[in-house]
């Protein structure tokens, strides 16, 4: 019972406050990419996930990691969205992962057509006293790509074997 509401409620709580938190702050904690991990960790052990399957996992991480790094060295994302990316990539491994890649690839498109847009409406008064979404119009400013990891994780994630054992 703790197992499966560990299940349902872990992965997805984690995914909704990355995605708020870089809306409002444009950053991701490393405490969530943290917990995300330690989470993991403890799931993949109770549900007696094998050492095998762990490592592939591990092997998924570690990749999207290190690409994820070599984007950020490039300047093409942040830290927290390489992080982010990595620790979602430990809880799909390599079986979802590639769904998982296309449906943030996809939505972080959307996302960034839909900022260009806004950035280019100028912005009502109204708006203009909220300062998150002053930074969020600034042209210069980076796209919260993690709202796009985040929903897309929230995707495919019902289809993972975290879930398909609440259907068993």
């Amino acid at each position: 019972m703790v197992l499966d509401a560990i299940r349902l409620i872990l992965f997805p709580a984690a995914m909704a406050f990355a995605a708020s938190s870089d809306l409002l702050t444009m950053t991701i904690s490393n405490r969530l990419t943290l917990a995300l991990a330690g989470g993991f960790a403890v799931l993949a052990f109770a549900a007696g996930m094998s050492l095998n399957e762990a490592g592939m996992h591990l092997a998924a991480g570690g990749l999207v990691l290190a690409i994820g790094f070599g984007c950020f060295a490039m300047g093409w994302i942040g830290g927290g969205d390489a992080k982010l990316a990595a620790a979602i990539a430990l809880w799909f491994g390599f079986e979802h992962l590639m769904t998982y890649l296309i449906y943030a690839s996809l939505l972080g498109g959307v996302l960034t057509v839909l900022l260009i847009q806004f950035r280019a409406l100028p912005l009502p008064a109204a708006l203009a006293r909220q300062p998150w979404i002053m930074r969020l119009h600034e042209k210069s400013a980076g796209v919260p790509y993690g709202i796009a990891l985040a929903a897309a994780a929230l995707i495919v994630y019902p289809d993972t074997d975290w879930m398909s054992h609440l259907a068993g």
